[in-house]
């Protein structure tokens, strides 16, 4: 190949150069034709499933005017922060839920983008609230916190969600890009092609392994507001700490999956009753792992950890871990080596006035 471009003549190769930038572009543009059309068919096919959703239960009967009951009437968000084992953990829903009697829906942002303009936040929240044919109901998607309370609404949603440790997620997340995972292997990726490890990227100070790429929970859990996606902003954190406690129903954390997975069975069994047995038993959708992912050197880690940004995803890691393990403790004992969820450990007394 160098042979034939030694020998061809200035212009000629010129041409050849243009040709090939041409095709090029043509190929980007013909991809991105695909990628439009795949996005309109999976929103046709989304329309269409909602329609016989709906027309079945009109056919079984009006439901606008029956109150339903309490758990009847329970919804869940889970808004996953990538690469936390966020599809390995819905999956068990979607396995669950004709078992259980409750529907599963994917909240599917335009490009993914986490933070919904004030018009479409209206329309989900209005979705969410009077939908009754898709109560129960559990939604999941990469969205950030949304505060139900600002729309007027009575009754809040559940909000769930799992956080990972930040460079563990970043790593994750940098090799799903190029190599995918073991759910769908053949769906071509946005960094596909490039083989450049993550050690190799921070060496060279690439913008995909850069420590800004950490700054993802905080904001996931600091909700719609502009300072949460400021990076770096402690107010931001203050937020998301604050939101995690008071808006969140659990919260648990990758390395301890199985553990947040019991701990929801127990306390929200009309959603997640057999989670825990279907987790441990590995037989199901829920296995997913990506691929030629390689662990980072110490050298690396301890580059990233001197970071600002890193220090505060951390904290906030380490603040939601201890969190999880206070509620854990206060929940199972342990036996064997096993988990165990207790049993209910109170109970009524002394009730007046007296019935006669």
């Amino acid at each position: 190949m160098g042979l034939l471009r030694i020998m061809m003549p200035p212009k000629l190769q010129l041409l050849a150069v243009v040709a090939f930038a041409v095709a090029m572009l043509f190929l980007e543009n013909q991809i991105q034709k695909l990628e439009e059309s795949r996005s309109k068919l999976e929103r046709a096919i989304a329309r269409h499933e909602v329609r016989e959703i709906e027309q079945r239960h009109t056919m079984d009967g009006p439901r606008q005017d029956v109150a339903l009951d309490e758990e009847d009437d329970m919804v869940i968000i889970y808004n996953r922060v990538p690469k936390t084992a966020s599809t390995s953990f819905t999956n068990i829903a979607y396995d669950l839920c004709a078992k259980n009697k409750y529907h599963v829906l994917h909240i599917n942002t335009t490009k993914n983008n986490p933070v919904m303009s004030l018009q479409d936040q209206v329309r989900f929240v209005k979705n969410i609230t009077s939908w009754k044919e898709m109560k129960p109901g559990f939604y999941h998607g990469h969205i950030s916190y949304l505060d139900f309370a600002k729309f007027g609404v009575k009754k809040k949603p559940i909000y769930i969600n799992v956080i990972r440790d930040p460079i563990e997620r970043l790593v994750s997340y940098y090799y799903f890009l190029r190599f995918g995972d073991d759910y769908r292997p053949g769906l071509r990726r946005r960094k596909q092609g490039d083989k450049k490890t993550f050690d190799e990227c921070v060496a060279e100070g690439g913008s995909d392994c850069a420590a800004e790429k950490l700054w993802l929970q905080i904001p996931f859990f600091c909700g719609h507001s502009s300072e949460c996606w400021n990076v770096g902003s402690r107010w931001a954190m203050d937020q998301a700490k604050y939101n995690l406690i008071n808006e969140y129903f659990l919260v648990g954390v990758t390395e301890e999956l199985e553990d947040f997975i019991m701990l929801l069975e127990a306390a929200l069994p009309r959603f997640f009753r057999g989670a825990t047995e279907l987790y441990r038993t590995g037989k199901k959708s829920h296995l997913r792992k990506t691929t030629e992912k390689k662990l980072p050197t110490k050298q690396t880690i301890a580059k990233l950890q001197q970071s600002d940004i890193w220090k505060m995803e951390n904290e906030f890691y380490e603040f939601a871990l201890e969190q999880f393990q206070f509620i854990r403790a206060h929940a199972v004992r342990e036996k064997d080596g096993d988990l165990y969820i207790l049993a209910q450990n109170f109970f009524y007394e002394k009730i007046y006035p007296k019935s006669n």
